[in-house]
């Protein structure tokens, strides 16, 4: 039986914690045979372009030291945010004889499995997350923009999720929290009443930010 981590991220693209743990702990047990209380699961709730992610940076850590002999992500998009990115990760991975299972792709990277179609797929694969996050994050921009010529924005207050300062909005620090939470109600996952207990609001808030998506990339 081997030893397994889980890595979860939330991240614009896919805000639902709880459905990345549950796949790919299912994962685990079905595929590679691990007790559900023997894996190690790492977890990031930050967004950004890099890896400089404090659950990744353990991740990686405990796989140097050779704590485990597979990592199980969701996705691609959850491992790298960037091809270079992937690569690295790959390759680190690899060098340590940890075997990389991607749920979503059904994909395997082993270490002595050296597959040229496969590596290309993988590859392919990480350009698309790239690219996924980087329109993410011009959608956010081109939202915010339209947002701020509104004239009824300039007087009004700052967006859930949002600070204002000399007329722009700025990321609070519940920012990615809220765009987690609004995901799952734009979903059908999450009501609006549980929505304003998590974000420690009200239910017209909610209704009002879920008018505005564009501004948190979610349209």
């Amino acid at each position: 039986m081997a030893s397994v981590a889980c890595y979860c991220r939330v991240s614009t693209e896919d805000q639902s914690l709880e459905r990345q743990l549950t796949s790919t702990q299912e994962y685990a047990e079905d595929r590679l045979g691990s007790e559900l209380g023997d894996l190690q699961i790492f977890r990031d709730k930050s967004t950004g372009t890099n890896t400089d992610r404090s659950g990744y940076q353990e991740l990686m850590d405990s796989a140097s030291s050779g704590e485990f002999d597979a990592v199980v992500v969701h996705s691609v998009s959850r491992i790298c945010r960037s091809i270079t990115d992937l690569e690295r990760t790959a390759a680190r991975l690899e060098e340590k004889g940890v075997e990389l299972h991607i749920v979503q792709e059904g994909l395997t990277i082993k270490p002595e499995n050296d597959d040229p179609f496969q590596r290309a797929l993988f590859q392919l694969l990480g350009v698309f997350a790239e690219l996924e996050a980087n329109m993410a994050q011009q959608r956010t921009k081109e939202g915010i923009a339209a947002r701020q010529k509104d004239e009824d924005y300039h007087h009004g207050p700052s967006p859930l999720g949002f600070t204002k300062e000399d007329g722009h909005l700025h990321e609070a620090d519940n920012y990615h929290d809220v765009v987690a939470v609004l995901d799952l109600v734009r979903q059908g996952k999450l009501s609006k009443r549980k929505a304003a207990q998590r974000l420690s609001t009200s239910r017209p808030t909610i209704t009002r930010s879920l008018g505005r998506l564009e501004i948190y990339g979610l349209e």
